[in-house]
């Protein structure tokens, strides 16, 4: 009775650690992507690393967690992510031009002044 609780407790946290790792690896590819698609300039202009230096850093993130599974480099590779997600990212957004909106008209914030943003 006991082996038998032991293996479904074993089977459910396999299946939790599965679902968590797949999330993270999600994540990373998001942050993969959404590096790629912003502009070269964006990231001089906010002082931050180069976009080749963010594509490799998150590309080799990815890399590891798809064909390697190694959990430290993983966990290393889940903090480059973040550092870009929470540090990187806002800044290229605040320099980078507004995205128009499907009528071709610059989307209005909330939080504009005449001057910009405050």
């Amino acid at each position: 009775m006991q082996l038998a609780a032991y293996g479904l407790l074993t089977a459910a946290f396999s299946n939790v650690m599965y679902w968590l790792l797949m999330a993270l690896t999600l994540f990373k590819v998001f942050t993969f992507v959404d590096a790629a698609v912003r502009r070269e300039d964006a990231y001089r202009a906010a002082d931050k690393q180069t976009k080749p230096f963010w594509l490799i850093i998150l590309g080799v993130s990815v890399g590891i967690d798809l064909f390697l599974g190694m959990l430290f480099l993983s966990l290393i590779g889940l903090v480059a992510a973040i550092v870009y997600m929470v540090d990187v990212r806002p800044a290229i957004k605040r320099v980078s031009p507004s995205r128009k909106s499907r009528n071709g008209q610059q989307k209005k914030h909330d939080h504009m002044g005449p001057y910009g943003p405050w």
